[in-house]
């Protein structure tokens, strides 16, 4: 079978960690082309990596036969540049969130049916080993319903561990549109209608900033979430947890509690009410100190080269944003909103 040729664009922190060397070293892939407005670090990483480097994504289009892409860029151009490569034939693995607004999520899904390519979202946390585990146990359900949950997301926000550091895109308004929740926010409200299997219906939220200064964009929320099943629970987000940050779920259900990632991040542990306790270490999830393969690029690859739409597609992607909008919403207007 013929390698895949796929074309980074965007290397910050996200593709220098996950996204290039994922593909650099699946033997299925060709690493043709890295394309940054900083061309130095476009170069940097094709030196590394191999491919050519590219100041614009319009550059590789014009220059390179690529048959997957995958954009790491300001969430502002996550929805021009995959309609362009959908346009062009290729298929788009995008950086969540997939867009800032629900019409550019819909338009982005549209490119990918007209086209014929397949769209897919980096939602990395469905693949972390601990909630791969939790989503084995709760459908098996020895647990039975669940009735109430919270979730959480957090730490020391884009300064600590983006390229740019305090400098970096995310900060800037124009550039990011959405903050933490953009950031982390989403990766939770994804995680929690996938390991539910179920719609969130109502969402109630504070949003703020309140220790990024110089900048516009949130740094906290805490959101009270309703789902269509009836389940209650809390989905929070933060770039201040300067100590301890957090990646946890909890799920109280009929017939016990399941913890997932709230002792040293890589268990699940599971306590009944006949009072077992069960704890599965399985592997540690991905964070920003310690990168794990994310499993997100051979999902990719695996779904091109099988003819199979992806599981983590545009669709998934934008219901999970929808979630993060109608917080925002929520916060502007103090209403509870229904999506």
């Amino acid at each position: 079978m013929s390698k895949i040729k796929v074309a980074v664009i965007g290397c910050g922190a996200i593709a220098q960690r996950r996204h290039i060397p994922e593909y650099a070293s699946h033997e299925q892939v060709e690493l043709v082309a890295l394309a940054d407005p900083n061309l130095e670090r476009a170069r940097e990483m094709a030196d590394m990596y191999g491919g050519t480097a590219y100041a614009s994504y319009e550059e590789v289009l014009a220059n390179e036969q690529i048959d997957a892409v995958s954009i790491c860029t300001p969430n502002y151009l996550h929805a021009p540049m995959t309609i362009a490569f959908a346009d062009a034939g290729v298929h788009v693995l995008v950086e969540k969130p997939m867009a800032t607004t629900e019409e550019e999520g819909q338009q982005m899904i549209e490119a990918a049916r007209r086209n014929g390519v397949y769209l897919m979202v980096g939602h990395n946390q469905r693949l972390m080993p601990p909630h791969v585990k939790a989503k084995e146990i709760l459908d098996s359900g020895r647990l039975g319903k669940v009735l109430t949950f919270r979730t959480a997301f957090g730490h020391p926000g884009p300064d600590a561990w983006s390229v740019d550091g305090r400098e970096s895109w995310f900060f800037e308004k124009e550039e990011a549109i959405l903050g933490a929740m953009g950031d982390l926010g989403v990766h939770k409200s994804d995680f929690i209608r996938y390991l539910l299997g179920d719609e969130v219906a109502e969402v109630a939220s504070f949003i703020s900033t309140l220790d990024k200064e110089g900048t516009e964009v949130d740094d906290n929320a805490a959101c009270l979430l309703r789902m269509k099943g009836g389940a209650i629970g809390t989905l929070a987000a933060s770039w201040t947890q300067y100590q301890g940050g957090d990646n946890s779920t909890v799920l109280w259900c009929q017939n016990g509690v399941m913890k997932i990632g709230t002792v040293d991040g890589d268990e699940v542990i599971v306590e009944l009410t006949n009072g077992t306790v069960e704890t599965y270490k399985v592997g540690a999830m991905a964070t920003n100190e310690k990168q794990v393969p994310s499993g997100i690029i051979d999902a990719f690859v695996e779904s091109i080269q099988s003819q199979t739409p992806p599981a983590i597609s545009g669709e998934e992607g934008l219901r999970s944003l929808q979630v993060i909008l109608a917080a925002f919403e929520s916060q502007a207007t103090g209403r509870i909103i229904k999506l």
